[in-house]
């Protein structure tokens, strides 16, 4: 026994044990954080939709529908009103599908720009969930989508559409337009990725949504067209399109009318989608 502070007794067995056992290393020790899948999501669909706000993409998506229902709208009104159409219920299927496609052209544009300054390798290089960067640009392209379709029905209200055939198909009708538009921007991210280029990406986007929408049955009925190629207009999927939202906005929908316009998007779904999580995984 020897004497401690204050008079204390301590057994030299209990000195020696203690002075030959390790300090204890764990006090102070900070531990690394390893932040979950849904905290990098949130980090990241933050950072681009802070972006998008400050870049003014949330303007140009509500100010796009604006110029297409004037520009598409305008010049056809009173040809369709000879004809017996109601322009505005006819038009709006399209305008909704251009503001989408407008939307799909923001989204490649944004994958091509973070693919080449480093952003997207940087992100590969930490760890970070392989389907993160992915998930989190199409959550800023939901977000802009739904801006865009919300402007589109806006402005379509003005000149005359309305949604008669009650609240479930008018939200079939915003719903499928979002899908359309989650579809599209898939499609454009894995170009955008892959291209590296925003300007690239525009061009080769620009081009398909050219063609398809003016040989559609979105501007003008199939009986505006020539024989000859009335069953591409017919049949291709702006026109699918076109004809199952006209449906959901009046009189309602039917199954033989929506299955054609299902079965395009679900296709374009098929191949979009596993391209563009390949575009955005893949190293190199």
């Amino acid at each position: 026994m020897t004497a401690g502070a204050k008079g204390v007794t301590t057994p030299r067995s209990l000195r020696r044990d203690a002075a030959l056992s390790p300090p204890d290393r764990t006090v102070g020790v900070h531990r690394r954080v390893e932040p979950s899948g849904f905290h990098q999501w949130r980090a990241l669909s933050g950072r681009s939709i802070r972006a998008m706000v400050r870049e003014g993409e949330l303007f140009i998506a509500i100010i796009a529908p604006l110029v297409f229902t004037i520009g598409f709208y305008l010049p056809l009104k009173f040809v369709m009103q000879i004809r017996g159409i109601d322009y505005a219920q006819f038009l709006m299927p399209i305008i909704v599908m251009q503001a989408m496609a407008f939307t799909a052209i923001s989204a490649s544009q944004i994958a091509a720009k973070e693919s080449a300054n480093g952003f997207t390798t940087r992100l590969q290089t930490m760890p970070v969930s392989a389907p993160v960067p992915l998930i989190s640009r199409m959550t800023s392209s939901s977000l802009r989508a739904a801006v865009a379709l919300t402007a589109a029905l806006l402005f379509g209200h003005v000149i005359g559409f309305r949604f008669s055939a009650g609240f479930w198909q008018a939200a079939a009708f915003c719903g499928f337009g979002l899908l359309i538009g989650v579809t599209l921007s898939l499609g454009a991210d894995a170009i955008g990725s892959l291209s590296k280029s925003p300007e690239a990406t525009s061009q080769a986007l620009a081009l398909p949504q050219l063609i398809l929408g003016m040989l559609s049955c979105g501007f003008v009925p199939e009986e505006g067209f020539p024989e000859w190629i009335r069953p591409f207009v017919r049949n291709q999927p702006i026109s699918q399109f076109s004809f199952a939202m006209r449906d959901m906005a009046e009189g309602g929908i039917t199954a033989s009318v929506l299955l054609p316009a299902a079965l395009w998007c679900a296709g374009l779904l098929v191949v979009c989608a596993p391209l563009a999580v390949w575009a955005s995984v893949r190293r190199g």
